[in-house]
């Protein structure tokens, strides 16, 4: 009786010392799970920090473009104000 105590401890300890290395995932470079998910979110990052540059730089140039149409039309305006006045309204 008392070996097939020990055999059955002996499994239960077996089986329990499998299952807890199954849930211990690691990848192939032997990271755990939280280390995995650490790197995703750092690679996201640096990702959404490429985005946000590229998109600021856009935005830039769409605003450099925007004051030079302004400008533009400025001197547009005051050319046909020059022409449009009257010879003698500056004396």
């Amino acid at each position: 009786m008392l070996i097939n105590t020990s055999r059955i401890a002996l499994a239960t300890l077996l089986i329990g010392a499998a299952a807890l290395a199954g849930c211990q995932k690691t990848d192939t470079e032997g990271k755990g799970p939280a280390e995995v998910a650490g790197k995703q979110i750092d690679k996201a990052a640096v990702e959404a920090g490429k985005e946000l540059k590229q998109a600021a730089q856009e935005a830039g140039k769409a605003m450099e473009n925007a004051g030079a149409k302004i400008q533009e039309k400025a001197k547009e305006a005051q050319a046909d104000a020059k022409k449009d006045a009257p010879a003698d309204a500056g004396k």
